[in-house]
């Protein structure tokens, strides 16, 4: 069976996967490896079964093309992966060709490109409210917590038993505590510091701190592809992005279940309206009960949280520092899996 393509499918940006007249997969490009997360090498020969799930639409399709020699497009195509391990949303045009021992070429378009799009724009315009509002809210916070500290201090003196300044102490204490929780949690002024790192480096220092936190009932599990080439970025900064992310997970799955952090290579995307060669793909996927709808829509908002007791600022945070390094962060969520997926630019590559 052939595999050698037409030269011009390899630099197609469209992913395109060629069948022959058993419907065994011949050929792939690299569009259709990127899209799918699968390497060329591993499907040849095999049917479309061994590479996807969920195929009912697409054989339908299939036949559909065949049966009248004409295109046939499919604008609202689910179709899984067993490398993904979950279903992507395409549109796929189905097109019946006599080229060797070639029979159908399968075209598959990203549909939600537009809306990543929409997405990207929304979240630079939240992420400028959301400091706008947490610098306003700190100050208002600051204020009054100047004047119960002095209060408390006012109070301490006219005090005759030394036994009651302990409480004069403990209100004392929380309002130095909550000022400088205003101060560096609100208003993180500080500019990024960046320089080379190993984006690996960042995930097993979180992996270490959050292990110690949950030794017991939590497992992260490794996926990295160490060919990555060295970031350029805020490293403690990366390091609050990930913290947060898997702190909520974890949280979320009461200590117990399965966190995986997971790193790719992407390539041609566009971040914050900027188109990058080459970009690193950061995942962390969880077995937890999913984000709950009602929330899904701003979970990036500050003071928004899935916890009695949370504070709704650790994604706020990391939504600020990953728009500091042009990236964009999104995530999908459905019970027994959510993902959050981390988009950094490779800038240093493409000097």
């Amino acid at each position: 069976m052939p595999t050698t393509p037409l030269p011009s499918l390899e630099h197609l940006s469209t992913a395109v996967i060629l069948l022959d007249d058993q419907s065994r997969i011949a050929y792939l490009n690299p569009a259709a490896e990127h899209l799918f997360a699968v390497s060329h090498s591993n499907l040849l020969g095999h049917p479309l079964q061994h590479a996807f799930t969920h195929t009912e639409q697409l054989f339908s399709a299939m036949q559909s093309a065949l049966a009248s020699h004409a295109s046939h497009i499919e604008y609202d195509l689910m179709l899984g992966t067993y490398t993904l391990g979950y279903k992507l949303h395409l549109s796929c045009t189905v097109t019946p060709i006599h080229l060797s021992h070639h029979a159908l070429l399968l075209e598959f378009h990203t549909i939600d490109r537009p809306l990543k799009l929409a997405r990207e724009e929304q979240m630079l315009d939240q992420t400028q409210a959301n400091r706008l509002l947490l610098r306003n809210l700190a100050h208002e916070i600051k204020n009054p917590l100047g004047g119960i500290r002095g209060a408390a201090q006012l109070l301490e003196q006219e005090l005759e038993k030394p036994a009651l300044r302990e409480y004069t102490q403990v209100v004392i204490q929380e309002a130095d505590r909550l000022r400088s929780l205003m101060e560096n949690l609100l208003t993180p002024q500080h500019a990024p510091h960046f320089s080379a790192l190993n984006i690996h480096e960042v995930l097993e220092r979180v992996r270490s701190v959050v292990l110690a936190e949950l030794p017991e009932g939590l497992v992260i599990q490794r996926d990295y592809d160490l060919s990555l080439p060295e970031l350029h970025g805020d490293k403690e900064q990366l390091i609050q992005v990930v913290l947060n992310i898997v702190r909520n997970a974890a949280q979320a799955m009461k200590g117990k279940g399965t966190i995986t952090l997971r790193t790719r290579i992407t390539r041609q995307v566009t971040l914050m309206k900027k188109r990058h060669r080459l970009a690193v793909e950061l995942q962390i996927i969880d077995n937890g009960p999913g984000i709950p709808a009602h929330l899904r829509d701003k979970i990036f908002y500050p003071l928004v949280s899935g916890r009695a007791d949370g504070h709704g600022l650790g994604l706020t945070l990391a939504q600020d520092f990953v728009s500091q390094h042009q990236g964009s962060i999104e995530f999908e969520s459905e019970p027994g899996r959510t993902c959050f997926t981390v988009t950094l630019p490779l800038t240093n590559m493409e000097k």
